[in-house]
């Protein structure tokens, strides 16, 4: 059958047509391939040929507000291995074995195992670079040293509970490690290299990097020279009295920024893994509850002066040793009492007769109102984990006899946080402040502040007028009172004794207290409080004005004497007891000749250096008072004239 010429170009029109569309798809898919697809794809083929050998970031460096690193960075490189460029397993894991001190047969199972990239854990994890040097001058084929570092705390166990510390992926895993852990950790880097199915680098396509994000650097609030000086106090404390446990806070109250914090037991945050749990994961000062004993007396005496419930100098009280609440008789530390005394003398003698007397005209809604404002009974909201808030009685069960001894400190739980801060609130100026420990964030390249913490201030809680009242108050019980171990002359420190049971199944131990002592100074414009603790002093009279207060004195005296600040004048003079070694005040020797020292008296030895007959220094500088028989060094030499 014969097809007409009509057809026949219809025919291949359609097949011309069909033609050209098939090619127009064709071309389409290919630019789509190409062009919209084509960097998704050949980051998938990259996937699929690359292998990763990780770098990891800089963790943020952690640094006291003078810039002193307290946590830093060392290299320590790992090494990875790539099973499947492995050539020669039997020999060399061998020979990586003797490197890295490992069992033969653990190697040769690493080397041949079936996956793309093998860490060596823990052997050539985090190693020193001269074992990683060692392993890289093997060359084997197929095994890296990946960079890498792990985390340094220069000064060991110093502030261990406050910084924590960092796992072995630089993790942060307790205190400001742990808190700041998203801003401080960065982000990880690394070199791909790229192989084919099986596992052989391709030599035609070069390494790529991507470098790692370090993290941020941290200034902390925190004070090396006070923090120094509360470490050693600690160490001698702990050696003097072998306690159960200590704690220590330093913070300025005018800002709610920590100086100093420390606790005992402590540990190298370096060695944690050698560390029972319950040491490293309690931070005593922001955690342990218990009862404050006569140093939340400080907050019972705020509210009554706030309230006009007492006149200090005017106002008596007679103390017979003891008061009846509810059939309950209420004793004083001191048997027989304290006798008639102003109110003054109730704060100075640590009298609890004369403290519940105040609680009972301020009623119970009053007292525990001011408790509230202070700040007991919630959290203060440092930037730190952990934080306990304390237990107060339920108000709808207060009685008097619960009213009576909270008055004093007992039957309440508070954190020794709590107490510092509530504490400064009440010499201050009445201004609660939230207690923090991070100043500012720093960028660790350009080394530009990111963020700058400013001081929170809750509310205020009492007037200037009362402020001034409880720093005078306060003055006299460590110039007069309970407190005189804490006495630093020309710093005006002022401060209360405290000595608390500790409650065990209801029921209070026998001869087993927390000493405590909570000081500031200088009384005039207090810049630093401080609290120490001692849980069950051993060998001694546990009383806080005993074990305590001597320890916040040598602290308040060295850390102002750091920071700069001036001693004062006006101060009340110390009361002086049968056990002080009497004072005299060091003398002006410079430019007196040895005759003329010779024929002086004076209480004082002397250290004699250099050759001559007229004293050109001294030290300690004339004015300064210092236990009798005390040694002065002088330096003589030959008066030169004033043409010289």
């Amino acid at each position: 059958m014969r097809v007409s010429n009509v057809t026949v170009r219809r025919r291949l029109v359609f097949v011309l047509t069909f033609g050209l569309l098939f090619f127009m798809v064709i071309t389409l898919r290919l630019g789509y391939v190409q062009f919209a697809l084509g960097d998704e794809l050949t980051d998938g083929a990259e996937d699929l040929w690359s292998r990763d050998i990780p770098f990891e970031a800089n963790r943020g460096e952690i640094l006291d507000r003078n810039g002193v690193p307290l946590a830093t960075n060392i290299s320590a490189p790992s090494v990875l291995i790539v099973p499947r460029q492995i050539k020669n397993p039997a020999e060399d894991s061998g020979r990586l074995a003797s490197v890295l001190q490992m069992d033969h047969q653990k190697v040769y199972s690493l080397l041949t195992k079936n996956e793309s990239i093998v860490r060596i854990n823990p052997e050539g994890r985090k190693i020193n670079n001269q074992l990683a040097a060692e392993v890289r001058a093997l060359g084997i084929p197929g095994v890296y040293i990946a960079e890498d570092n792990k985390r340094h705390y220069p000064f060991g166990s110093y502030l261990s509970h406050v910084l924590g510390f960092a796992g072995i992926d630089n993790q942060g895993l307790t205190g400001i490690e742990l808190y700041y852990d998203d801003k401080l950790s960065g982000q990880k880097g690394h070199v791909s290299f790229f192989s084919d199915a099986k596992g052989r680098r391709m030599p035609n396509l070069a390494d790529e990097y991507t470098p790692p994000v370090d993290g941020l650097d941290l200034r902390l609030t925190i004070d090396t020279n006070v923090q120094t000086i509360i470490e050693r106090e600690l160490d001698i404390a702990e050696a003097i009295y072998k306690p159960d446990g200590a704690i220590a806070i330093a913070m300025n109250p005018n800002t709610g920024e920590i100086l100093g914090m420390s606790s005992r037991p402590d540990y190298n945050p370096e060695n944690f893994r050698n560390v029972p749990p319950e040491v490293f994961n309690q931070n005593k000062p922001v955690w342990m509850q218990y009862e404050p004993g006569s140093t939340f007396k400080i907050i019972t005496l705020a509210a009554a002066i706030e309230e006009g419930e007492v006149d200090l100098e005017k106002d008596t009280y007679n103390d017979s040793g003891s008061i009846e609440i509810s059939g309950h008789r209420l004793r004083c530390w001191k048997k027989g009492g304290h006798g008639h005394q102003t109110f003054l003398e109730v704060v100075q003698n640590s009298c609890n007769p004369g403290f519940v007397v105040l609680g009972e005209r301020l009623g119970k809604d009053r007292l525990f109102d001011y408790i509230d404002d202070f700040g007991f009974g919630e959290k203060t909201g440092i930037d730190l984990q952990g934080e306990g808030k304390g237990i107060l009685f339920d108000r709808d069960r207060v009685g008097p006899l619960e009213q009576a001894t909270t008055a004093f400190g007992q039957g309440v739980s508070v954190t020794p946080l709590q107490q510092v801060t509530a504490v400064s609130a009440a010499i201050n100026g009445g201004y609660l402040y939230q207690p923090y420990i991070a100043k500012e964030w720093i960028d660790p390249l350009t080394r530009e502040t990111l963020h700058l913490t400013q001081p929170t201030l809750k509310r205020r809680v009492v007037s200037d007028e009362t402020s001034e009242q409880v720093r005078y108050a306060l003055e006299h019980v460590v110039a007069k009172g309970t407190g005189k171990g804490a006495f630093v002359d020309g710093y005006r420190v002022g401060g209360k004794t405290g000595t608390a049971q500790k409650a065990v199944d209801g029921r209070y131990l026998e001869n087993n207290h927390i000493v405590s002592f909570i000081g500031f100074a200088p009384a005039d414009d207090p810049q630093i409080v401080i609290y120490v603790a001692i849980d069950n002093p051993k060998e001694t009279v546990q009383f806080g004005g005993v074990v305590a207060a001597p320890i916040v004195g040598k602290i308040i005296g060295d850390s102002l004497r750091a920071m700069g600040v001036e001693k004062r004048e006006d101060q009340i003079e110390k009361e002086r007891i049968w056990t002080d070694q009497p004072l005299v005040k060091v003398p002006d020797l410079v430019g007196l000749t040895r005759r003329e020292i010779n024929q002086a008296y004076y209480e004082l030895r002397l250290d004699v250096s250099g050759e001559g007959d007229t004293v050109l220094a001294q030290s300690p500088d004339p004015g300064l008072k210092v236990a009798q028989n005390s040694t002065i060094r002088i330096l003589l030499g030959d008066k030169t004239s004033d043409d010289d």
